[in-house]
């Protein structure tokens, strides 16, 4: 428990600046119906193995336990298992934490719970934080990285897809407050392409869509049976509740 704990905290800090930027851009509605398609789970964790998990652990799932997304012990351990660990063991980073703090300044927390840690309900849910944080790294060459994000300013995190996005620049405009003219704030316009990646907007937004459906299901992997089960626990209170209906009725229609 202790370590559940620590983990959503770390997660909390890496990407909870963002939560207090209460004026900050909305976030986009991520796709759902991905969350019920295998396939997509399927994209979404072959990314993640790729660009993710070289930084990020995801400490509390073990590659076993893809074969809940349809994946096979043999495709698992063909297809995602980079390292010589055994198909039953956690998703764990390879690289040296202290190393990591170094180069980025922070250690890069677990990535098992921030699907659940990032929902917002004056914004959305965690799945729609992550599929717009992802969409939203623009280069800036005053950041160390060379990298900032619309969602998360001054973010330690280098754009780790920015071979498949490309590069872009974030274009804003100042505007004069209207009730006090010496006061100017940047605003959002939107981006602009500097340099075409491996897929052009639509491809990346739907690889984006996969990894975060993936990443949703990795926080819950019960989610779907959950719901399952809900569903048949309200079939079964409403058909009882008509039975004990008629019953109650039964045995009470001779005491007057």
């Amino acid at each position: 428990m202790k370590k559940l704990i620590l983990s959503l905290l770390a997660s909390l800090a890496l990407f909870g600046a963002a939560h207090a930027n209460t004026g900050g851009p909305a976030w986009d509605k991520f796709p759902s119906e991905r969350l019920n398609d295998q396939a997509a789970l399927q994209r979404g964790a072959q990314t993640f193995v790729n660009y993710c998990l070289n930084c990020h652990s995801a400490s509390y799932v073990r590659y076993n336990r893809l074969r809940d997304i349809g994946l096979t012990e043999q495709q698992i351990r063909d297809n995602l298992i980079l390292t010589g660990v055994k198909v039953g063991e956690l998703m764990n980073s390879a690289i040296d934490p202290r190393d990591a703090k170094e180069w980025f300044g922070a250690t890069p927390p677990d990535l098992s719970l921030v699907a659940r840690s990032r929902a917002d309900g004056s914004k959305g849910s965690g799945a729609d934080y992550l599929y717009t944080y992802l969409r939203g790294f623009y280069r800036d060459d005053s950041r160390p990285t060379g990298w900032n994000n619309l969602v998360f300013p001054a973010v330690g995190m280098p754009h780790a897809l920015w071979e498949l996005q490309g590069t872009q620049r974030a274009v804003f405009e100042e505007e004069k407050d209207a009730h006090d003219p010496a006061k100017v704030t940047h605003v959002f316009k939107g981006f602009e392409l500097e340099t075409p990646g491996k897929m052009n907007k639509a491809e990346y937004d739907a690889t984006v869509a996969d990894l975060v459906a993936f990443m949703t299901w990795m926080s819950e992997p019960v989610r779907s049976t959950r719901t399952q089960l809900g569903i048949g626990v309200l079939i079964f209170l409403a058909i009882f509740t008509v039975i004990a209906w008629r019953l109650n009725a039964v045995y009470w229609k001779d005491v007057k």
